[in-house]
């Protein structure tokens, strides 16, 4: 038991604090950057300091579900899932780097929150669990499709990446409802996107 409480908090303190790493190459890499303006860079480097979040978060929550779920194959595609969460750390932490930009000040905060959203729902069974990650990667898409249409048209670089984590994403969706995720209420769809409001608007200034 100590021995995976010390893995667990070194993963949570790896996610928040140390520089995600990537297996597969950086989408868009071989692009040209663009010529965007000081307000444009701003303004990108706001949006994936959002997206970074939003991993962390991710993060977060794969991790307190993976940790309180019953079924082996539940637990392999919560943590298969993470894995991909943190190649997408480590684009758009480098994205944020080179337009001038910084982490959200507010990631621990953000990280503690989330891991308890995970294990609560791990504790409600898997087939709420994953649900639960089905529906918040569904969200997720969403929120990525809205920055598609927010990024200056020729930034590249950030489409790229916009758009593989998108794809990603949409795979982690298809895999929980395949493994038998439950469709959530209404009501609780509703409380994650204002949840997912919150966080958006504050980590894109803070």
């Amino acid at each position: 038991m100590s021995d995976r409480f010390i893995i667990e908090f070194d993963k949570a303190l790896r996610t928040v604090f140390a520089p995600a790493t990537t297996w597969r190459p950086v989408p868009g890499n071989d692009l040209p950057d663009a010529e965007l303006s000081v307000e444009e860079r701003r303004h990108v480097a706001g949006l994936m300091r959002v997206n970074h979040c939003g991993e962390v978060c991710a993060q977060a929550l794969y991790q307190g579900q993976a940790l309180t779920s019953r079924d082996p194959s539940t637990r392999q595609a919560l943590e298969q899932a993470g894995r991909e969460e943190t190649e997408h750390l480590a684009w758009t932490e480098r994205r944020m780097a080179e337009l001038g930009g910084r982490k959200s000040l507010l990631n621990p905060l953000w990280y503690a929150g989330s891991l308890t959203l995970g294990v609560i729902a791990g504790k409600l069974g898997d087939a709420w669990n994953l649900g639960f990650l089905a529906e918040t990667e569904r969200q997720v898409g969403a929120h990525l499709d809205s920055h598609l249409g927010k990024l200056p048209p020729q930034d590249a670089r950030s489409h790229a990446i916009i758009e593989q984590m998108k794809t990603d994403e949409a795979s982690h969706a298809d895999t929980a409802v395949r493994l038998g995720g439950r469709e959530l209420p209404a009501p609780v769809k509703g409380a994650m996107r204002l949840m997912s409001q919150v966080m958006t608007r504050t980590a894109y200034h803070v």
